[in-house]
């Protein structure tokens, strides 16, 4: 959730546009950054009050390939393109164009969330040779053991 409110980001562009302040005064009025205060009036500027309203999105890889031969063509800035397509985080420009030079269009599609297991599961117990190889013998040993090695775990306390 956003950290400020709607209603609170309008007052702080209406600060800014009506009264003639710098975005200096502007932010240490309402105790907000200056930074913030020149992203509000872009957004509010180029999208009205939507722009100021919380939004949570996903893009897709056409959509930010768009944005940025919108960016490379206009020669924008980063903030200046995040304004121009209402996008929350203008440093999230700068990761997409990086990873469009790194592999292309596909780079720039869904990537696998949460974190990267460092290696994959060791299985439980090691298989040398598949159960029709094994003579009869074989198998009732390790099944034996298996079965004391299920009642020692149900069996044991900590």
């Amino acid at each position: 959730m956003s950290r400020h409110g709607a209603r609170f980001k309008r007052l702080v562009v209406d600060s800014y546009l009506r009264e003639d302040e710098s975005y200096a005064s502007a932010a240490s009025k309402h105790g907000v950054d200056a930074a913030t205060v020149r992203k509000w009036v872009a957004l509010y500027q180029a999208h009205g009050d939507a722009g100021l309203s919380c939004k949570y999105s996903r893009y897709d890889a056409v959509f930010k390939l768009s944005v940025l031969e919108r960016m490379w063509e206009d020669g924008l800035s980063y903030r200046q393109t995040a304004a121009l397509f209402n996008i929350r985080n203008a440093g999230c420009l700068a990761g997409w164009e990086k990873r469009y030079h790194a592999g292309g269009i596909e780079a720039l599609g869904p990537r696998p969330r949460g974190r990267p297991m460092s290696k994959p599961p060791a299985p439980a117990v090691p298989v040398a040779a598949s159960d029709e190889a094994k003579s009869r013998e074989e198998l009732l040993a390790e099944l034996r053991h298996l079965r004391m090695e299920n009642d020692y775990l149900k069996n044991w306390r900590p």
